[in-house]
């Protein structure tokens, strides 16, 4: 099974959120959806920020971003 990192995205910057060996990159982009609404949570500062979780694979190559504030400020 393949090894996932999980970064917090602040601009430019990556913040290793921690990794973990799952089945998929469908497990782990789910994995990924649910940081995002647990940081959102705890950190809401953060939503305005652009901030997104992003999962990458062993090679650091990215396979999935997810951001913390759904709802684009454009939209809002």
């Amino acid at each position: 099974m393949p090894y996932y990192s999980f970064d917090l995205v602040v601009g430019g910057e990556f913040r290793n959120q921690g990794g973990i060996i799952l089945e998929d990159i469908e497990v782990a982009s789910d994995r990924a959806d649910q940081l995002a609404t647990e940081l959102s949570q705890v950190k809401p500062e953060l939503q305005q920020r652009g901030c997104a979780v992003r999962v990458t694979d062993r090679d650091d190559n990215e396979l999935y971003r997810t951001p913390l504030d759904p709802m684009p400020a454009w939209q809002r």
